[in-house]
């Protein structure tokens, strides 16, 4: 056996054994991220997780090897695709990702690359000298001498998110020192167990999925209302529902049963309904006040000790 199968053989290994301990994989985009940024990201990251770079042809050949015994990993196959990376863990996932995004460098805008944001110049002195007065104008950048130097007049738009950036505007960012990009390993998906999801779900409380599955109940029950089917959701409002129209059909009759004579008693007299309901709170507090009033006599009662009687000791001398 060869030194290359050799190393394929416990590259395969080493994903087997990473897929078979862990089932939480993050899956990261690396461009841009150096050799010593990625070290300073490994040393963070040790003891809770594991970075797995490689070749994706390789990787996806030791993931499907495994499939067999775990189905699951089928769902995480096509997500091995471009520049990324591989993070295996156990622990907290939002802890795992603050690390990376605590581990992001500041760059300075290369001439031929996407900018990832949009990048702005502040106005203000420039420190630059006179001379270099065509340099702004090429650019269009408003600019006055101050104090022998250059100043901008206002904030200027120099590139957008999505655009390439120019000689010019890298060359004018880097003579006034701006370093505009962070790059660092950027959190594409999540695979959890067989599901995989994007990183916003990790931003997710207890409240925002319980909002969210009370708007998918009432979504349930919009429908089934609509169209007439039953559901779990629509029984309730399916019960409200007939009970209001029988309700409605013994106000309108003669008929009636026990819960709707009470609606036809505040109908026919809501004033006498009304006073009738009030009666007994007003009587409970009543009732209340009389008692306060005979535990405050009781304990005066007690705290007043009757004085000693005469027996007539005195007259004896």
């Amino acid at each position: 056996m060869t030194e290359g199968q050799v190393r394929k053989q416990a590259y395969f290994s080493k994903v087997n054994q990473l897929l078979q301990d862990y089932s939480k994989i993050m899956i990261v985009e690396a461009d841009h991220v150096g050799s010593n940024q990625m070290h300073q990201i490994r040393a963070s990251l040790r003891g809770k997780a594991v970075i797995l770079m490689g070749k994706n042809t390789m990787i996806r050949k030791a993931v499907k090897a495994r499939v067999t015994s775990d189905p699951r990993l089928d769902a995480f196959i096509p997500h091995i695709k471009g520049n990324v990376g591989f993070i295996f863990c156990k622990g907290d996932l939002q802890e795992i990702r603050n690390k990376i995004h605590e581990n992001k460098v500041a760059a300075p805008a290369k001439a031929g690359s996407i900018a990832p944001i949009d990048v702005f110049v502040p106005a203000g002195n420039t420190g630059m000298e006179p001379t270099m007065t065509s340099f702004f104008q090429a650019l269009n950048i408003a600019t006055k001498i101050v104090r022998g130097a250059i100043e901008i007049i206002a904030d200027v738009h120099l590139v957008k998110k999505g655009e390439k950036v120019g000689n010019s505007e890298a060359t004018l960012l880097a003579k006034l020192n701006i370093r505009p990009f962070s790059y660092g390993l950027r959190l594409i998906n999540v695979y959890d167990a067989g599901s995989v999801y994007a990183p916003i779900v990790l931003d997710y409380t207890d409240n925002d999925i319980l909002a969210r599955f009370r708007q998918g109940v009432q979504n349930i029950a919009a429908v089934g209302l609509q169209i007439g089917y039953p559901t779990i959701a629509t029984v309730p409002h399916s019960l409200i529902n007939g009970y209001k129209n029988v309700l409605a059909v013994t106000l309108e009759t003669q008929y009636s049963f026990k819960r709707a004579e009470a609606i036809k008693a505040f109908i026919a007299n809501p004033t006498a309904v009304a006073a009738a309901q009030t009666a007994p709170a007003h009587a409970v507090k009543t009732e209340t006040k009389d008692a306060k009033k005979k535990e405050e006599k009781k304990k005066e009662e007690v705290k007043e000790e009757p004085e000693d009687e005469d027996i007539g000791i005195g007259g004896l001398f």
